[in-house]
């Protein structure tokens, strides 16, 4: 075994977890998905509508959490549950396909902070609550990190486990320049502000994930990893890639760098 890796937590963990989203697997890739990198998977989202349109989706789920994955439908279509005022619909709905996570955001259309964090205590009773932060529209930059801090602590206090700094899965908004690149300035505040361990950074992007890591280290919460990407990501952590390959090592090895 090779010695100076960084420590991993093992699942169930709170540190140093991974959200994948799914944007309409098949029941063979799921299983797939789950026999060669469930190990590496704590949070699975159903992107936005998709388990909405997709068939076998029940079957789907319980092969998930039968590998010990906390799996949600995204936040968009609870959002588009709310925004036709069906909320009880809503509940039904992740109750019949056997759900134990939800994700309350409202980066489609605005809900008043008073009002998401009565769905997020409301939520939590019965569900593990995942809320997001951030804007979804690409033109809307909302670089504001009293507003950001304000509604992670408040959601935070509400009862989720993890709040969310929103990128979508392009990585071009919230959280991240148009280019993809991190709003250094955003992030920062918010580090100084909310404890990094009740913050999951979505970071679809490698160069993303490769930032977060050296910044934070390999126990980052990361999400938004696309299915081909979890093992990749893990090498990311662990210092078995180039770009992080000296990263956790001593430093009388980090002096054989070339």
């Amino acid at each position: 075994m090779l010695d100076h890796l960084p420590k991993r937590e093992n699942k169930p963990r709170q540190s140093g977890v991974t959200m994948v989203m799914d944007k309409g697997l098949g029941v063979r890739q799921a299983q797939d998905l789950v026999e060669t990198s469930g190990h590496l998977i704590d949070f699975l989202k159903l992107g936005f509508g998709t388990s909405y349109v997709s068939r076998k989706v029940k079957e789907k789920i319980k092969i998930y959490q039968d590998a010990g994955i906390k799996v949600y439908v995204g936040g968009t279509l609870l959002e588009a549950f709310l925004v036709r005022n069906q909320f009880d619909d809503y509940l039904k709905y992740i109750a019949a396909l056997g759900c134990d996570t939800v994700e309350v955001s409202d980066g489609c259309f605005q809900l008043a902070s008073e009002e998401k964090c009565r769905i997020i205590s409301r939520l939590a009773n019965h569900y593990t609550v995942l809320s997001e932060v951030g804007a979804k529209e690409e033109t809307v930059h909302d670089p504001d990190p009293g507003l950001w801090i304000s509604s992670m602590k408040a959601e935070l206090d509400a009862g989720s486990s993890f709040v969310i700094g929103e990128a979508r899965e392009s990585g071009t908004v919230g959280i991240y320049e148009k280019n993809g690149s991190a709003d250094m300035a955003l992030i920062n505040a918010i580090l100084d502000n909310v404890p990094a361990g009740k913050i999951m950074w979505e970071a679809p992007l490698k160069q993303q994930q490769v930032w977060f890591i050296r910044l934070l280290g390999p126990s980052v919460n990361l999400g938004n990893i696309a299915p081909a990407e979890i093992a990749p990501l893990e090498t990311l952590r662990l210092g078995l890639r180039g770009d992080t390959f000296f990263e956790s090592l001593p430093e009388e090895l980090k002096k054989r760098k070339q």
